[in-house]
């Protein structure tokens, strides 16, 4: 698409581009197969010696033309789609890691990553070092080892709402020869484009604010072509090295660029599965046409309910960046000055026990496991979310016991602020 689009058109008019007497709309290619005239065609596909759709498990054109939307708005070379943010960071690391591997990662992430990296994958063979997100760069430097793969962290963390510095991360990532991954869920292409920083890899979890409407899970992973995988064979031998289970091709020499999706398209897909249906990706794509007009609207929407809560008497402390004098305040203008994101967090001066109270006297708000979504909703993560973890990990994970996330919707902002009120006062 011309390059000199911004991007809210973007946002409408990339992926689907129908020629004459095609539909205007992106068609849901509801197929599992796809047909072809002859064998031989259908075995070059296989052999990735053509590119094309022959099993919606590995590629699909619904899924393809909103990956391509996603991939340019993030300014990258490639994306793919997966069926969920989870799956995305999974083949996002496992796609240059394997046993014997290590992983650096912030120690703020969502606690789904945090337990994905490390329980899950520890398990397969794959160590994981957490890191303070603002750990200085010798502090980071330190967290590296001669096996470690690559490094991962998010923009904004949920809940913690830590704003990553990208370029510390980026130079202490780069310094070691690996890739930095960074989920950019929370403040989407919109508000910040990781790889205009120094990142190389971006993940989303396309149910939050691409989706935008709580209807489908879905996850997004793109590549910004800028990483030099063929620099270090040693390290990534399943992009660098013959894979024996497509007749020897080598990624990096037959696709440039492009390696780390296709290998993770057509390895990791077609092993793992975790592939998004045409109908969900149908439904993503009807929420990124309005991602421009409804990021600002949260945004703006947030900073009001952060600015009304701070003032209250019965609550102990708020964070969002966004507000002067919080930490974070001065990096979030530097990496998304438009904007930050649509969710605060807070906590009452009584405590777990009033954030329970409050929750269950609000009416507007929903008590939901869900962020980002075009209505309020509410949840207690120590709770919920992070249950998981101990009370040494909440605290490194940024997650305090009395810690509430409220995902501050587009609605209107004072109907919002009038049903904390009221819940507030009854607690």
């Amino acid at each position: 698409m011309n390059g000199k689009y911004e991007k809210e058109t973007i946002c409408i008019q990339s992926g689907w581009k129908p020629k004459n007497g095609e539909p205007r709309v992106l068609p849901i290619y509801q197929s599992t197969t796809f047909k072809y005239e002859t064998s031989e065609q259908m075995g070059r596909l296989f052999d990735l010696e053509e590119s094309g759709f022959f099993y919606t498990r590995l590629q699909n054109p619904t899924n393809e033309f909103v990956a391509q939307k996603i991939c340019e708005l993030e300014g990258g070379v490639a994306a793919m789609l997966t069926s969920s943010g989870q799956a995305a960071n999974y083949y996002a690391v496992f796609n240059i890691c394997e046993a014997g591997s290590h992983v650096v990662m912030s120690s703020t992430v969502y606690g789904g990553t945090f337990n994905l990296l490390m329980v899950t994958m520890k398990k397969m063979g794959i160590d994981c070092t957490v890191v303070d997100p603002d750990a200085s760069e010798e502090e980071l430097h330190k967290a590296f080892q001669d096996n470690t793969r690559c490094m991962l962290a998010e923009t904004i963390a949920n809940p913690a709402l830590v704003v990553l510095d990208i370029e510390k991360f980026a130079k202490a990532a780069h310094a070691h020869q690996v890739p930095l991954i960074v989920d950019n869920t929370f403040a989407t292409p919109i508000n910040c484009r990781p790889f205009e920083w120094g990142a190389d890899i971006v993940t989303h979890s396309t149910t939050k604010y691409m989706d935008g409407h709580a209807m489908c899970v879905g996850g997004a992973i793109v590549d910004s072509g800028n990483f030099d995988w063929g620099k270090y064979p040693g390290k990534y031998p399943g992009l660098c090295m013959p894979d024996d289970s497509y007749h020897g091709i080598t990624y990096t020499e037959k696709f440039g660029k492009l390696a780390y999706i296709t290998k993770a398209t057509t390895q990791l897909m077609r092993d793992l599965g975790a592939a998004q249906s045409p109908q969900n990706a149908f439904l993503l794509n009807v929420g990124l046409e309005t991602l421009h007009l409804r990021v600002p609207r949260h945004c703006e929407n947030a900073l009001a309910v952060a600015s009304y809560l701070e003032k209250h008497e019965k609550v102990a402390w708020v964070n969002y960046p966004g507000l002067e004098g919080n930490r974070y305040y001065e990096r979030a203008k530097k990496y998304m000055p438009d904007g930050i994101c649509g969710v605060v967090s807070f906590g009452l001066k009584g405590g777990r026990e009033a954030a329970a109270e409050m929750m269950d006297h609000l009416q507007l708000a929903a008590i939901v496991t869900h962020v980002a979504d075009a209505r309020t909703s509410i949840l207690h993560p120590a709770s919920h979310t992070h249950r998981q973890m101990n009370d040494q990990q909440l605290v490194e994970a940024g997650v305090a016991p009395d810690l509430i996330r409220l995902s501050v919707g587009i609605e209107n902002k004072n109907d919002i602020i009038e049903d904390l009120k009221q819940a507030l006062d009854k607690v």
